[in-house]
């Protein structure tokens, strides 16, 4: 069966599940919880944001695939007879893209998916991982999972997004970005140049894949989990 036909299969499946819930919740919260009507229609909205935030990240194709690449980063050889463990996405490295993970998504490295360590941070570059931006364009928000000192990607995409009379985009640092679900409703992932964001405060970037690079966010930045940050030593 194509993906796209499983995809809105879940898709439809979770509506309609949805659907289901949403009168008993709504009488529940209504009738069982002492607080001004206003507080009543902020919890069920948050309810059911939690509810869409839940499908993307487990009842779809892309959770789905990401499992399975979770599952390729457990990589193992034989010597002398004995297994060992070259790489566990499970160690103490944490469970958050690993190594073999971004070889698999991306073997040339492309949108900063490359498997160097960044061990010196070069004095142009202005943003870290972790922080959460707002794009000056589009305006949209998200929080930064990778960058490279200049734009690597495809040509022909390079050729799409920097045109002639953007060249100048490829020679500084280019960032991924986590875009917040709230300004973009699919999750998505951006590839943006250095002067076209800008660090924002205070704000919660809701992704649902934010937990696989992030820990925690401390109010004014995401915290790496240890693999994330074993490829960014000098953002945290």
């Amino acid at each position: 069966m194509p993906l796209q036909f499983l995809d809105a299969g879940l898709r439809g499946g979770f509506l309609y599940l949805l659907l289901l819930l949403a009168i008993p919740v709504q009488y529940y919260l209504s009738n069982r919880i002492s607080v001004p009507e206003e507080q009543r229609e902020a919890s069920f909205r948050r309810l059911m944001k939690s509810l869409d935030t839940f499908r993307f990240k487990y009842m779809s194709v892309s959770s789905w695939q990401t499992w399975c690449l979770n599952v390729i980063a457990k990589v193992y050889k034989w010597k002398d007879g004995h297994k060992v463990v070259i790489f566990d996405d499970d160690s103490s490295e944490g469970e958050c893209p690993a190594m073999e993970v971004f070889r698999h998504k991306s073997p040339e490295g492309h949108f900063s998916l490359s498997t160097a360590v960044r061990s010196q941070r070069p004095p142009d570059l202005k943003y870290r991982v972790g922080q959460v931006v707002r794009h000056k364009i589009w305006g949209y928000r998200g929080v930064i999972v990778g960058w490279d000192t200049e734009a690597k990607a495809p040509q022909n995409w390079l050729e799409k997004m920097h045109p002639p009379d953007r060249w100048y985009w490829r020679k500084q640092p280019n960032y991924s970005i986590l875009v917040d679900t709230a300004d973009r409703r699919m999750p998505q992932v951006t590839y943006v140049p250095q002067e076209n964001i800008e660090v924002i405060s205070h704000h919660e970037v809701d992704h649902p894949n934010v937990s696989d690079y992030f820990d925690y966010f401390d109010g004014a930045q995401y915290i790496m989990r240890p693999a994330l940050k074993y490829f960014y030593p000098r953002d945290g």
